[in-house]
């Protein structure tokens, strides 16, 4: 028995995703308009398996058949113009001096195409039909109709037929009802998001425990990218850097092919990297990195040119206001509301961080966490001081600690347990290296104070004391920085699904508590950063 023909719209498979149908049988009523439907189609370039691979195709080879058997093959080739072999690619069954391909994008295909010849039964028939294409279909089958793809209503009439008539769309993270228009962008999304990652020959540095979630986010169709340093020498190499080794990175550097970075993003997951919790966002830089202000980079790039569309700043000021009110920070959630300690004297949170981070080696070369307490103590000599760890440095794994004793003479309490969302929600203002912290307590209408040079510093948001390039010439509002910093930089991984997915997708699971991945290398890690943080207070003997 045959298998049933696949959905012209239909989820790519994402490496390790829970694929799901996107339309559902349903009675027939008002549909979509479906001249509309078809301008988005060819806009976006979706439909089909637009996933497939692009290679390079043999040179003059600019028929295409797309036979369902031998037999048909030499019913094509007899009505094509003579010579038609040698000038001819076949994505099924072949023939003497035909080309064989497999696997392709049909868009790619039928672009390089002069003319198509398709089985009324197979996609690239209303592949080409969109694309304006010259056609001729053979037998009997679903797109039998579109004869030479030459009539606009008929075309109409089959994506009637073939998209509208008799189904509903289903968004495929939620399951609930969507117009075809929302279905038809999302594909547009993941269709962006593989092809700019096609390019990539390599990815080095990218734990095996990471891979998990960010593999999906990495995709170019396929098989994935590779993880082998000696597997490319063509493309581009995408580092997790400080996971790579140097001779390694000397080598990269050498061959002199294009390289990009990769970096956690900022709403990450629930639990710590430290702890070897996957991160559910990533970001893909191709110019820098976003928090070295020594050099360019994608995002730096994105905030100066600006260019915000009205919608984006709709959705930006939306998703401030959902993270803030649900308490979310980078690695969750909190409901938790504190009591301000001191009443109505000024609250400052002053955040510690990792301080052999890049972050902070890049964006505040030399300075420390003490270097900050002691400079926000001299900026604000009157308010109530609270320092927070950070949740790397508590968990035990990383640099920066201060002895309570020292970090006492400078503030007013030290918070280790409160969640960053309820103190950033308490405090007044807060006083950063590069901490993303401080990007997050914009979001919350605070007074930030940048020691270092962050991302976020520079565009007049932030009092800035650190050396922020004068290449940061725009002044931007809070929506279009977070336009910029979390609906347009970062990629996401819908925990769920394991499908790309909107940043808000993201934020509703977080505050859903659906997001947590937790694996037994996750809770072994934990256990040791607890063992090594108990040793080191015995030591000190606090």
């Amino acid at each position: 028995m045959a298998r049933p023909a696949p959905a012209f719209l239909r989820v790519p498979p994402f490496p390790r995703a829970r694929i799901v149908p996107l339309a559902t049988p349903a009675a027939d009523r008002k549909r979509a308009d479906p001249a509309v439907v078809i301008a988005r189609l060819r806009t976006l370039r979706v439909g089909g398996a637009f996933w497939e691979a692009q290679p390079e195709l043999p040179p003059a080879r600019n028929l295409l058949f797309a036979p369902r058997s031998a037999a048909q093959l030499r019913s094509m080739l007899a009505a094509a113009p003579a010579g038609a072999a040698a000038r001819g690619l076949t994505m099924g069954p072949t023939a003497a001096g035909v080309h064989a391909i497999g696997a392709v994008d049909p868009w790619w295909l039928v672009e390089c195409a002069h003319t198509v010849f398709a089985d009324a039964e197979d996609e690239i028939a209303l592949v080409a039909a969109l694309a304006g294409r010259p056609l001729q279909v053979f037998g009997a089958g679903r797109f039998a109709a579109l004869g030479d793809g030459s009539d606009p209503g008929m075309l109409e009439k089959v994506v009637a037929a073939e998209l509208l008539a008799g189904q509903d769309y289903r968004d495929p993270f939620t399951g609930a009802p969507a117009p075809i228009a929302s279905i038809l962008t999302l594909l547009g999304e993941w269709r962006s998001l593989i092809d700019g990652n096609r390019d990539v020959a390599r990815v080095l540095g990218v734990a095996g425990w990471k891979r998990e979630t960010v593999e999906a986010l990495l995709w170019s169709g396929g098989n994935g990218p590779s993880y082998r340093a000696g597997s490319a020498r063509h493309g581009t190499t995408l580092l997790w850097r400080t996971r790579v080794p140097p001779a390694m990175l000397r080598q990269v550097e050498a061959e002199g092919a294009p390289v990009g970075e990769i970096e956690d993003g900022f709403v990450r997951s629930v639990g710590l990297g430290a702890n070897c919790v996957p991160p559910l966002s990533i970001a893909v830089d191709r110019s820098g990195v976003h928090f070295d202000p020594t050099r360019p980079s994608d995002l730096e790039t994105l905030i100066e040119r600006g260019d915000f569309a009205p919608a984006l700043l709709a959705r930006a000021e939306a998703l401030v206001d959902r993270i803030v009110t649900a308490g979310l920070s980078k690695y969750g959630r909190s409901g938790t509301r504190l009591p301000r300690p001191a009443g109505n004297r000024r609250h400052v949170l002053v955040t510690g961080q990792v301080e052999d981070d890049r972050s902070v080696q890049c964006g505040a070369p030399g300075k420390t966490n003490l270097d900050l307490l002691v400079a926000a103590r001299a900026a604000e000599p009157d308010a109530y001081l609270i320092y927070k760890p950070h949740p790397d440095v508590e968990a035990g794994h990383r640099k920066g600690a201060i002895d309570d004793a020292v970090a006492r003479l400078h503030a007013d309490q030290i918070e280790r347990d409160a969640p960053i969302s309820a103190l950033l929600d308490m405090v007044d203002g807060l006083h950063v290296l590069t901490s993303l912290a401080g990007f997050e307590a914009l979001l919350r209408g605070k007074h930030v104070v940048t020691h270092g040079v962050p991302f976020y510093a520079g565009w007049g948001l932030t009092q800035d004391l650190g050396p922020v390039p004068a290449r940061r010439t725009a002044r931007r509002s809070l929506a279009e920085l977070v336009a910029a910093v979390l609906i347009l930089y970062p990629r996401y991984l819908d925990p769920v699904t394991r499908l790309p997915c909107p940043v808000e997708i993201l934020v509703e699971r977080m505050i859903a508590d659906v997001a947590a991945t937790p694996t037994m290398l996750e809770r072994l890690r934990t256990l040791q950063g607890k063992v090594r943080r108990a040793v080191t207070r015995r030591g000190t003997g606090q």
